[in-house]
């Protein structure tokens, strides 16, 4: 079978810059070392995603280099980096461009972890009301979203007639059922 969970790992899923504004993002809350932004980015997308080491400490040397970012001392000889004054103004201003992006694209699902105005993390449709309320719903999406790309796999790998109609036979009632929810009133 098809090691899905390794592929998306090591996949680009990431929109171009996405991880320099979430590792700004976090900085901003408060000091963290590299390992540290790694473990919270992978809690936050639900161990989809953990940014690699290769990834996280060559951007924050970049950063460090330009100025958006000084290391501060930790416990135990523990690097930790906080965010400049240069690096609120440059976060700042890539907030505006992630919002600008966000309405512009309101309709495309994006990533789990990709940030929305109002500071949340949306798996998908962009609902519109606090972060907070649609976890369950944003979850069930998610085990959907893993499941299609799971018969996907074991369609391309193992292919069987009947699985492609069971499949499909799911699909549709789910369709009619989340369609039925849809036009309900109130």
């Amino acid at each position: 079978m098809f090691p899905l969970r390794h592929w998306l790992r090591h996949t680009a899923m990431v929109p171009k810059g996405f991880l320099r504004y979430k590792v700004l993002k976090l900085l901003k809350e408060k000091p963290m070392a590299g390992s540290e932004i790694m473990g919270v980015i992978e809690e936050q997308t639900g161990g989809y995603w953990r940014p690699s080491p290769g990834s996280i400490y060559p951007l924050l040397a970049w950063l460090q280099d330009k100025g958006y970012i000084r290391e501060i001392g930790g416990e135990a000889g523990i690097k930790r980096y906080t965010l400049t004054d240069q690096g609120k103004s440059f976060l700042d201003g890539q907030e505006k461009v992630w919002e600008t992006l966000q309405e512009r694209f309101r309709h495309v699902r994006f990533p789990q972890g990709f940030p929305r105005p109002l500071g949340g993390f949306d798996f998908g449709f962009g609902f519109g009301f606090p972060p907070e309320k649609p976890i369950g719903l944003e979850k069930a999406m998610g085990d959907l979203a893993m499941a299609l790309w799971k018969l996907q796999a074991r369609l391309r790998w193992d292919y069987s007639e009947k699985a492609l109609e069971e499949a499909k036979k799911a699909l549709e009632e789910a369709a009619r059922m989340i369609e039925a929810i849809a036009s309900k009133k109130g």
